[in-house]
């Protein structure tokens, strides 16, 4: 199977009952800052607050009553694992959520609050530990990015910016495993093609940057940091070649600019982003796209999760 457009379409209508079309808000307070007409596509206004919800829901739908019966399975940082819990709740099943003992506490505890089992690992064991209780339970595993029913839900997000506003001439998204990106800009490539479309990723992690260079999908040394979003140290083998097919430029984002683009966002366009998110607004602060004030730039806020605590570390961040 491939990823098509129809699959897309079809993932729009299947989700429409359980997502929120997203606005599209055009931001004038951002512009002197980040040097072109930025617009802002909100997902963190979607349901759980991410834009995950979209794929795990499209996927869990497809899925026959008898094996939603046994009950789900995911491994997720966060957003991925509250959309399978949200989608499990919505739906009257069991759902069991891996997350990373290092990852977002504020994430763990929405996906708890939600009902889902939570199971706590090593980050680097997690898809290890994911599939042995799939093995034990019987459960289905539902993929946070490389799969393709996961892949088409969320690629409703480039479907409806292009029907929000098919003038612009930018897309930045953030970039894990690349299930968003890859989706996305196969939406947008194929319903607007003269659009350029961008991946942002933590520059401590530059899976795609290296993978794009080497021409294959490459693992990258593991390291820290702040968009818990963004920890997955490889690309998706599906996503990968859409990547390469439809993706304009990849762009890395330092630590230090992704917090920069986190209190931007939050003290000049009034908007809670975390930073996985925030790391568009980070690219652009950092210089990675060369942009004019008429060029129109979408950014997309891929979440908003972020607890309180976190917020105390743009203190002393000066954008």
């Amino acid at each position: 199977m491939n990823l098509t457009l129809d699959h897309i379409k079809e993932a729009a209508e299947r989700i429409a009952p359980y997502t929120e079309e997203t606005p599209l808000l055009r931001m004038k307070s951002l512009d002197p800052f980040l040097g072109c007409e930025v617009y802002l596509k909100m997902e963190s206004m979607q349901k759980t607050n991410a834009f995950k919800i979209r794929g795990a829901m499209n996927k869990i739908l497809q899925l026959p009553e008898s094996v939603l019966e046994k009950g789900i399975i995911t491994t997720s940082s966060g957003n991925h694992g509250r959309a399978v819990a949200f989608a499990a709740k919505q739906l009257g099943i069991n759902a069991t959520v891996v997350v990373p003992e290092s990852g977002s506490k504020f994430k763990a505890d929405a996906i708890e609050a939600l009902g889902a089992e939570l199971i706590r690992c090593d980050v680097r064991e997690r898809f290890e530990v994911t599939e042995a209780l799939a093995e034990k339970y019987d459960y289905t595993y539902i993929p946070p990015f490389d799969d393709y029913g996961v892949m088409a839900g969320q690629g409703t997000v480039g479907l409806e910016i292009t029907s929000q506003n098919n003038a612009l001439d930018h897309v930045i998204m953030p970039a894990s495993g690349g299930g968003l990106l890859a989706s996305s800009s196969t939406a947008i490539k194929l319903t607007a093609p003269v659009m350029r479309v961008y991946g942002a990723e933590p520059a401590n992690l530059p899976r795609y940057t290296e993978s794009l260079a080497r021409g294959e999908v490459t693992a990258v040394t593991r390291r820290e940091t702040v968009a818990d979003a963004l920890v997955t140290s490889q690309p998706g083998e599906r996503n990968f070649p859409i990547v390469e097919e439809y993706v304009d430029k990849m762009m890395t984002v330092s630590e230090e600019f992704i917090l920069k683009g986190m209190k931007l966002l939050m003290m000049e366009g009034k908007i809670i982003a975390e930073p996985s998110s925030a790391i568009t607004a980070g690219a652009l602060l950092e210089g990675s796209l060369d942009v004019s004030p008429e060029d129109k730039v979408c950014l997309v806020i891929s979440g908003g999760n972020v607890g309180l605590d976190f917020l105390e570390k743009l203190k002393n961040i000066h954008y």
